[in-house]
């Protein structure tokens, strides 16, 4: 028996442990985390999203970032993935933090409008604070 046909049962495995990577690596441009926290009414946001989109309209392409927004902070790094830098679109979306069983919204109710405003983020780590006004 050839010792390749021994492969055979394990070689659709073998094949996608091949491509994930590709799938899964850090390809395509250079990516800056960025940290900060966002605040409503001058409190820390309980929970939320926040999303890093290239302005193109300022001439800035690439990949959007994100991260997840846990009590007032949010970090790239952590729970999401960076930026290309230079000027963005920023959206917030924010919730209370109060899920109850029967919600369909599992981060509770909404603290306000899907919030969007602008930043020019360096082509390096940052920090950066958002304020998101009352209405």
């Amino acid at each position: 028996m050839q010792p390749w046909l021994a492969l055979g049962p394990f070689l659709p495995l073998l094949l996608m442990l091949a491509v994930l990577p590709g799938c899964f690596g850090r390809s395509g441009p250079e990516r800056f985390d960025v940290a900060g926290t966002v605040t409503h009414e001058g409190r820390p946001v309980p929970t939320g999203r926040i999303q890093f989109e290239p302005d193109a309209a300022q001439g800035n392409s690439g990949p959007a970032g994100f991260a997840v927004i846990e009590n007032g902070r949010f970090d790239t790094a952590s729970t999401g993935r960076g930026t290309v830098g230079g000027p963005h679109r920023v959206v917030i979306v924010g919730f209370d933090g109060n899920a109850q069983p029967d919600d369909v919204l599992p981060h509770g109710r909404p603290l306000f409008p899907t919030y969007y405003t602008t930043a020019v983020l360096p082509k390096q780590r940052t920090t950066i604070d958002f304020d998101v006004p009352a209405k």
